[in-house]
C-alpha cells in the first residue's frame, strides 16, 4: 500500500514513521514534509504545499496512492477530502461540513447541545457590547476563543479583563465561556462515521513556560499514559462525548469519518469538553503513537473504508512515553528561523531506540538542518514508567543545540512524581 501524508509538522513525522513501520506499506509520501521525514526509511518528501488541493489530488493520482492522511486542519476545513473523494481517492479525515467541528467553536457548541455532550456554558459574541456582557456574566478567569481556526493559539485564558476584551476585539466572532477547573486530558478516537475506536489518553502542556506560565502555544510537550486518571475515563468519554457526537453528526446528514480529538477538563462536576479538533493533535500524537502496537495504516484505511467494526481491538504497549518540544527563539510570537540544529546524529547514535527526534519546523540547508518554524523538534522517549521516559527524553534534549531555543523542563514531572 502507498500512503500520502499531507503536512510538515511533528505530527506528520510521527504518522510517517508509524505508517512506514508496517509491512503492508510499500512507500510513504509526505507533502511537503520536513528534514526529518526526508531521512525515514520508505519515506519520500514531495514539495507540494498543503494549501494546493488540486496539486495534491494530482500527486495522489499520479503516484497511485491508496490512502491519504490529512494532517493539518486548514485543508480539512477547505474541503480537501471532498475533492479527493470526487476523484475516487480514499482519505483519512472528515469532509468539509463536519470539519466545522474544529473550524467553528460556535458550530461545535451547537453540535454538543444537540448530542447532549457536557461542555462549558458559553455565549457567541460579535459586538463589543455582547463581549462585555458575557465577560461580566462569567467573571474571571476569562476564557475567550476565536470562533475560527487560529493554529492552536486562538484561545486566551486570563484574569485581566482588558486583555480578554482586546483578544475578543481582534476576532470577528468569539465564543466566551465559563472557566473549567480541573486537569485537562486529550483523547483521540478514530471513527468511520458509525463505529468509534478510542486511542489512549494523553496530557499536553499548552503554556510556554514551566509551571504553566507564559503565553498559550500549540503545545510544548505531552505524555501518556495518565497514571492518575480513573481507569474508566475512556469508557465514560466514549459514552458521554465521542459516540454521541459522531451519532449527532450522522443524524445531521454530515457523517464524521477520521480522527475526532476531544480536549477535556476533568472538573469537580464531571467531564466537560473544552474543544474538538478534526485531526491528530500535536504533540499528543507523538506519545500516543509511540505506545500503539497495532499497525496504524490498517486502522486508518478501515476508517476510510467504513469497516472499523471488523477490526480486532487495538493493541497497546505498557511503556510510558514523553515528548518534549524544542521551540525557536521568541516562540510563540514571531519565531526566529534559519538557525542550525546540532546533536541529531548524537541522539540517533546514543539514545535510540528509546529516545528519538521527530521533526516539525525544520528544513535542509545544504548539509545542515536548520529551523523553519516555531516548534522545531519533538524529542520523544519511552520507558518502563514516566520517570524513566522523562529521563531519556531530557537526556536527548541536552544533546541538541539550537541557538536561542526554549523548552519546558517540567513535562510529566508532576505525574511521574505522583505515580
Amino acid at each position: 500500500m502507498r500512503v500520502l501524508i499531507v503536512g510538515s509538522g511533528g505530527r506528520e513525522h510521527a504518522l510517517a514513521w508509524k505508517c512506514a513501520a508496517s509491512a503492508r506499506v510499500s512507500e510513504v509520501l509526505v507533502a511537503p514534509g520536513n528534514a526529518g521525514t526526508a531521512t525515514e526509511p520508505k519515506v519520500r518528501n514531495i514539495n507540494v504545499p498543503v494549501e494546493d488541493i488540486q496539486a495534491l489530488v494530482a500527486l495522489a493520482l499520479a503516484e497511485r496512492v491508496e490512502l491519504t492522511i490529512i494532517g493539518p486542519e486548514g485543508p480539512l476545513v477547505a474541503g480537501i477530502v471532498d475533492e479527493f473523494a470526487a476523484h475516487g481517492l480514499k482519505c483519512f479525515g472528515p469532509t468539509r461540513a463536519p470539519s466545522q467541528l474544529e473550524g467553528s467553536k460556535a458550530f461545535a457548541k451547537e453540535v454538543m447541545a444537540g448530542a447532549g455532550v457536557p461542555t462549558a456554558r458559553s455565549y457567541v459574541c460579535t459586538t463589543p457590547e455582547e463581549v462585555e456582557e458575557a465577560l461580566d456574566a462569567f467573571g474571571a478567569p476569562y476564557v475567550v476563543k476565536d470562533d475560527g481556526l487560529a493554529a492552536g493559539k486562538g484561545v486566551v485564558v486570563t484574569d485581566d479583563l482588558e486583555a480578554a476584551k482586546a483578544h475578543a476585539g481582534a476576532c470577528e466572532r468569539v465564543v466566551i465561556e465559563e472557566f473549567l477547573d480541573g486537569p485537562e486530558v486529550s483523547l483521540f478516537a478514530i471513527t468511520d462515521g458509525v463505529t468509534v475506536v478510542p486511542l489512549q489518553p494523553a496530557q499536553d502542556f499548552k503554556r510556554a513556560l514551566d509551571g504553566d506560565e507564559g503565553p498559550n502555544t500549540g503545545g510544548m510537550g505531552a505524555y501518556s499514559p495518565l497514571p492518575w486518571a480513573d481507569p474508566k475515563l475512556v469508557e465514560e468519554v466514549m459514552q458521554t462525548v465521542l459516540q454521541p457526537t459522531v451519532d449527532e453528526l450522522r443524524r445531521r446528514g454530515t457523517p464524521f469519518s477520521g480522527l475526532l480529538y476531544a480536549g477535556l477538563a476533568l472538573t469537580s462536576r464531571g467531564v466537560r469538553v473544552i474543544e474538538f479538533n478534526a485531526r491528530f493533535g500535536d504533540p499528543e500524537t507523538q506519545v500516543v503513537l509511540a505506545r500503539l502496537k497495532t499497525p496504524l495504516s490498517g486502522v486508518l484505511l478501515a476508517a476510510a473504508n467504513g469497516t472499523l467494526a471488523d477490526l480486532a481491538p487495538l493493541r497497546w504497549s505498557d511503556v510510558a512515553a514523553v515528548t518534549v518540544v524544542i521551540a525557536s527563539y521568541n516562540y510563540p510570537d514571531t519565531p526566529r528561523t534559519g538557525d542550525p540544529i546540532t546533536g541529531l546524529d548524537e541522539v540517533a547514535a546514543q539514545d535510540a531506540p528509546y529516545a528519538y527526534v521527530l521533526h516539525a519546523g525544520t528544513k535542509r540547508d545544504g548539509d545542515s538542518v536548520v529551523s523553519s518554524g516555531g516548534r522545531v523538534l519533538s524529542v520523544t522517549a519511552t520507558g518502563t514508567d514516566l520517570t524513566e521516559a522523562r529521563e531519556r527524553a531530557y537526556a536527548a534534549v541536552a544533546r541538541i543545540g539550537l541557538d536561542g531555543s526554549q523548552h519546558r523542563t517540567d513535562i510529566a514531572a508532576k505525574a511521574a512524581a505522583e505515580a
